[in-house]
Parts: structure tokens; C-alpha cells; sequence
């Protein structure tokens, strides 16, 4: 294609949709004890909960402006004209910044870099979106327009068992945390203008997928939406959520169910549940 689509790994792209949509990804890295690894790529899901129910200290980084720029070049010697390459919020993450310096060295005139102002599928939908223009033979211009629209058609919220982990990973104040643990509920989130913030509290994480339903049916309004459901650890509880959304919401394609990767789940911990709801859906399968 003559524009290349690149992303990170907290797109959480169901498996086998990077390689279908010729979608780069680039990993972040996760520190297990001080151990670097790549994210997707040296540990997933199943390691990174494990890690957590060991107590062991898991920390994750950005990836370098360097690894950016060998992405960029490798895709235009590769034979693309332009690439357009989306990232997690840039309010919680320093993933767009390093992207940014790689452009303005590979060269700002062939390289676009677009700040999804969320993460998860909130950023792979966009992602998804983009490439589909891609595929059509779309300018850069025109793809990277098909990716902020998608941005701003996107609502991605979820709960959590606890909010430590946002905690230590400074995505939340110590004082909602503290105040979450205090009186034992689970915290129902949402990403709003970039940034994780706390919309409610429930007591269970039975009445959390239930407001998740409620919540993004108020989101879809109505309308043929795309929808993902991530989980880490929790595939039961994902299950359902997924076919209490489909028996709610009008979603032609049926819920993508994508576990969270080890950057994503490292800050969530084990048990979280989300729901993304794309509005405006392109019919990319």
C-alpha cells in the first residue's frame, strides 16, 4: 500500500489482524524485576498475570525514538510512499513523544503521527479504520483523517478489581485509590480527553458488567457500532460481557475479544474488564 499503518502493541489487535490489515506494530517494554522484555512479543498475557499474583515488581517503558525510525524506514524501503502511525494517549504515555522525535528525523513531509487519546481497541479501532483507507488507495492526508475520526467516535470504559496497580503506575491519584480500597467497591473508569478517570463505583463485579452494558448502549445510541471486550485473566467474565453486549447493541460483526497485553495490564492488574464501542463502523472484515 503506498501509506503504511504503524501502531504500538497496546492496540491489543486481536491476533492475526496486524498481519490481515498490514498493520506494523511496534512493542513497548515491560521491566519484570529490572528484566527487560518486549511487549507482545517476550511476554503476554498469561506470563504478565502471573508475574502480578507473585508480587513481582512489573514496571513498562516506550519505546525509543530509534526503534520508531527503523519501523518508518523499514516501511518506506519496503515500498511505501507515507506512513501514519497512531499511539496510546499521550496524557498517559510518552509512546507519541518518541514517535514524534522518530518523524521529525525520518522526515515530518513522509511521516504522520497521530495521538488516539486512548488506548486498548480505542486506539486499534482507529488503527483498523486507518489501514482500511490505506487499502483503498487513500492519500496520507485522507488516512490519517479515516484515524481521527475514528478517535473521536470512540468511548472505551472499564472496571477493575482494584485501583492499585493505577496507582503505582501514577495513572490515578493515591487518594481515589486509597478511597476505592476503603469502602470495597469496584471502580467503574473511562478514558475522557486522554486520561483515565473514575466515573462510578459499584459494589460487585457482577453490577460492573452490568453498568459496562448500560453505559455503552447509552454510548451507541441506537446505532450499528464496532465493539471490542478486554480481560486479563477474566475470559468467563469476558464471555459474557460479550453476548450481553451483542444482546443489547446493534454490532454486525459480532465483539472482538482481545486479552490485554502485559503494558496495559501491568497498570490494570488481573481481573479488569473493559468494553470499547466504535461508533460510526466501516465493516472492516
Amino acid at each position: 500500500m503506498p501509506v503504511a499503518v504503524i501502531t504500538d502493541s497496546t492496540a491489543h489487535l486481536p491476533e492475526g489482524f496486524a498481519e490481515r490489515f498490514a498493520i506494523r506494530v511496534v512493542p513497548l517494554h515491560v521491566l519484570v524485576d529490572g528484566e527487560s522484555a518486549l511487549d507482545g512479543v517476550d511476554v503476554g498475557p498469561a506470563a504478565l498475570a502471573e508475574a502480578l499474583g507473585q508480587r513481582r515488581i512489573v514496571t513498562t517503558s516506550r519505546p525509543t525514538p530509534g526503534e520508531f525510525a527503523a519501523a518508518f524506514r523499514a516501511a518506506l524501503d519496503e515500498g511505501a510512499d507515507a506512513v501514519v502511525s497512531l499511539h496510546l494517549s499521550s496524557e498517559i504515555s510518552g509512546t507519541w513523544e518518541s514517535a514524534v522525535l522518530a518523524a521529525q528525523e525520518v522526515g515530518p513531509d513522509v511521516v504522520r503521527v497521530v495521538d488516539s487519546r486512548g488506548t486498548a481497541m480505542g486506539l486499534g479501532f482507529a488503527a483498523l479504520h486507518a489501514a482500511q483507507a490505506a487499502a483503498k488507495g487513500a492519500s496520507p492526508e485522507e488516512v490519517e483523517k479515516a484515524a481521527v475520526a475514528a478517535v473521536r467516535a470512540s468511548k472505551t470504559l472499564f472496571a477493575v478489581e482494584t485501583l492499585e496497580y493505577l496507582r503505582r503506575g501514577g495513572r490515578i491519584g493515591a487518594a481515589a485509590a486509597l478511597l476505592g480500597t476503603a469502602l470495597a467497591v469496584k471502580p467503574v473508569l473511562h478514558i475522557d480527553d486522554g486520561r483515565i478517570k473514575p466515573l462510578e463505583k459499584v459494589r460487585t463485579m457482577h453490577r460492573a458488567v452490568g453498568r459496562l452494558v448500560d453505559l455503552a448502549a447509552e454510548t451507541a445510541a441506537g446505532e450499528p457500532v464496532e465493539v471490542a471486550v478486554h480481560h486479563l485473566a477474566s475470559a468467563e467474565r469476558a464471555a459474557e460481557l460479550a453476548n450481553l453486549l451483542e444482546e443489547r447493541l446493534t454490532v454486525p460483526e459480532g465483539c472482538l475479544v482481545s486479552e490485554l497485553g502485559a503494558v496495559i495490564g501491568a497498570h490494570t492488574g488481573p481481573g479488569v474488564i473493559g468494553v470499547v464501542v466504535q461508533r460510526n463502523p466501516i465493516g472492516y472484515r
